[in-house]
Order: structure tokens, then C-alpha cells, then sequence
């Protein structure tokens, strides 16, 4: 996939940008009071999310980190750019891998409140689980909802709707888990509470950003069409760590 040129986006390009590596910069930035660490290695407690970052997936001590911090033989989710997984250490393994891409807010992107959206809290938990169930957002756990800001959307008492903040790298928001029931579809459930969240994190002096999957045109057409530019493509893998354990 060709990804179009983001003006707002340009500055990007630098390795040193904290999307280039979003876990990472959220688990030792404004995240690093949620994270579980060994040297090169930082995840979020399973309970909040299964995504995991290493300081570079170039170097095999922080790959060693990781094994030392999952134990063997357990999964874990990492994000990063496209082929990263083609050369793991030996007794890594991939059990999935997803082409995904990433898109950041533009000046043309246009956020408001919501007057009728809710903050989901712990109290709402169940039901969110239950709704990303319904609509296989991508990843979400049981606090998921800790690490930012969740608002949802009822009908007649049931909560259809959601969206939220995921990843937190400096400066930056990860708009995560839009989800509208299958019920309650095509009425701009998604939309308000994309501008809604966004609303949030633009107070806040930070940038929306997002990711989903490649072959979800979609999503990915809402998005551009709510003045989000197409930034990189990225992968998401699901591996599995070595079965012995770490030395």
C-alpha cells in the first residue's frame, strides 16, 4: 500500500519520533507509571493491555529483556514496521502478524464534545467487554479503560458505542477501540465519539492519532474523511516467546 503525503505529517519522518515506536515512547513517557520493565523491555500488566515494546527491535538483548519479563512460552503483542518479525532471535514465534497503518490528526481535523457521551468507568467494564466482543475492535482487557479516557454511547440503557484513549507517547493519543454495536450502525454513532475523544485530547495540548488494520478501508475512509492523513504503515504481530526459559 502507497501511503499519501501528510503535511502535518512531515515532520514524522525522523526516527527519533515517538510514533515511529508509540509503545515504546508511551511506556517510558507518559505511561511509565503503568509499566512492567527488565533493561530493554516494557509491557503494560496483562490486565490493562497485551502490548509489549522493545528500545529497538534491532537489538537482541532487549528481545532477551522481553523473554525475561513474559516467561516462556507466553504470547505477546508487538507493534512495529513493516518486516520486523522476518529475523527474531532463535525460539521466537510468530503465531499472527496483521499490516496495519497509522494516521494522525491534520488542521482540517474538526473535534467537539458530546454532550450525551459518558466516561466509561470500572462499574462499565462488563459491558464493554461485551460490546468489543460484539465488534472485534481489537485489543481490549478488562482495565483497558484506565489508560485514558473512555466515553460511551447508551440506547435505552445499553451501552452501543465506544471509543477511547489508548497509547500515550508524548504530545500524542492513540484513539482506540470504535466500536458500535452491529444494532446501531450508520447513525454517526463513531464518528461523535471519535470528535468527542478527540475534543479531549486536543484540551489537553495533545495530537490525535490512530491505528487500524490495512484491509480495513472502512474505518480507514471514515478517518480521512474526519481529516486524519495517512502517516506509515506498520505491522502488529501477536509471537510467542521462547518455551525454555530466559538465561
Amino acid at each position: 500500500m502507497t501511503l499519501p503525503t501528510a503535511e502535518s505529517a512531515a515532520q514524522g519522518t525522523a526516527a527519533a519520533h515517538p510514533l515511529d515506536a508509540a509503545t515504546w515512547a508511551s511506556l517510558t513517557g507518559p505511561h511509565r507509571r503503568l509499566a512492567e520493565g527488565r533493561g530493554r523491555a516494557r509491557r503494560y500488566p496483562p490486565d490493562l493491555s497485551p502490548f509489549a515494546a522493545l528500545s529497538s527491535p534491532d537489538d537482541e538483548r532487549a528481545w532477551a529483556d522481553l523473554h525475561h519479563l513474559q516467561g516462556p512460552d507466553q504470547a505477546v503483542l508487538l507493534a512495529g514496521p513493516p518486516g520486523f518479525t522476518d529475523a527474531l532471535p532463535r525460539g521466537w514465534a510468530v503465531d499472527a502478524v496483521i499490516p496495519g497503518v497509522q494516521l494522525v490528526a491534520t488542521p482540517a481535523h474538526r473535534t467537539e464534545p458530546d454532550d450525551e457521551a459518558f466516561v466509561i468507568s470500572a462499574a462499565d467494564a462488563v459491558e464493554a467487554a461485551e460490546l468489543v466482543a460484539r465488534t472485534e475492535p481489537g485489543p481490549f482487557r478488562a482495565r483497558t479503560h484506565e489508560l485514558g479516557t473512555y466515553l460511551g454511547l447508551r440506547r435505552r440503557g445499553r451501552l452501543v458505542a465506544m471509543a477511547g484513549e489508548r497509547l500515550h507517547p508524548p504530545g500524542w493519543s492513540e484513539i482506540s477501540a470504535v466500536c458500535t454495536d452491529p444494532d446501531h450502525r450508520r447513525q454517526g454513532l463513531a464518528t461523535r465519539l471519535i470528535r468527542a475523544v478527540g475534543h479531549l485530547v486536543r484540551e489537553r495540548g495533545d495530537t490525535p492519532f490512530l491505528h487500524t488494520g490495512a484491509a480495513n478501508t472502512r474505518a480507514i475512509d471514515l478517518y480521512l474523511d474526519l481529516g486524519y492523513a495517512l502517516r506509515r504503515e506498520v505491522e502488529f504481530a501477536a509471537l510467542r516467546t521462547p518455551a525454555a526459559p530466559a538465561r
